[in-house]
């Protein structure tokens, strides 16, 4: 194949594929059986004037009879009255409204079957347009009952336009909060461990502030130990007097 043949066939093939993203079912459904119609509405003026031309034959036909039958009469009342040349002229007339309708019964039988074909196409035509409204009405059903459960299912997979960020949105706001959430342990972390300061002064401070209240705590208890023992030796002596007495 050459570059031009292909060049072909590569535009054919873009091209085919570009009118299929852009085609809709539903309106070509609707166009196709707008077609159909407007072909149905066409033969039914066809066959309205092929009848109206057999109906015009049919009285012309009529008419070349009553004509014929007229001109007999005319030549029999002629004879009667011993005029045999108006009876031969009336006789050439009926002969000619004769071959008049030979002519048109011939031309009446030409007619008739494509009357009948065309009554048989219209019916034929009709019942296959029928049988297309309803298909076309079950496949744009379908076609729109799949459409919504693409978007449905677009919409919950996150691939519609509407909804294309949202999984990206979602991992990039996890990811923050694990990262806070290790931020915030390791804080504390640092914290119990008097890496940080939470306010209160620095680790040295806290321990210098811990003896002084340990030791002023022992200091209190060693005062009330003292107090209690004096106490006790000075009530031994009167407890001696009181039992002497």
């Amino acid at each position: 194949m050459n570059l031009l043949g292909r060049l072909l066939d590569l535009f054919q093939a873009k091209t085919h594929a570009l009118l299929n993203s852009l085609e809709n079912p539903q309106e070509s459904l609707d166009l196709s059986y707008e077609k159909m119609v407007a072909g149905l509405q066409t033969t039914r003026r066809h066959l309205a004037d092929v009848i109206t031309e057999r109906t015009a034959l049919e009285r012309q036909m009529a008419s070349a009879t009553t004509e014929a039958e007229g001109a007999e009469n005319d030549a029999r009342t002629a004879l009667a009255a011993g005029r045999e040349d108006l009876a031969r002229a009336a006789l050439r007339h009926k002969q000619a409204a004769l071959q008049k309708s030979e002519a048109l019964q011939l031309a009446h039988a030409t007619l008739v079957p494509q009357v009948d074909k065309l009554i048989g196409y219209q019916r034929e035509l009709e019942i296959k347009i029928e049988r297309f409204r309803t298909d076309k009405e079950i496949m744009k059903s379908s076609y729109s009952a799949a459409q919504a459960q693409v978007k449905v299912t677009e919409s919950l997979t996150g691939i519609g336009s509407g909804f294309s960020g949202v999984n990206e949105t979602l991992g990039r706001a996890r990811g923050q909060v694990e990262t806070m959430q290790a931020r915030a342990q390791s804080l504390g972390t640092m914290l119990d461990q008097g890496l940080l300061d939470d306010g209160s002064g620095s680790s040295v401070e806290r321990e210098l502030h811990d003896l002084r209240a340990t030791s002023a705590i022992d200091a209190d208890l060693a005062r009330l130990k003292a107090e209690a023992a004096g106490a006790g030796s000075s009530a031994a002596p009167k407890l001696l007097e009181d039992k002497s007495s």
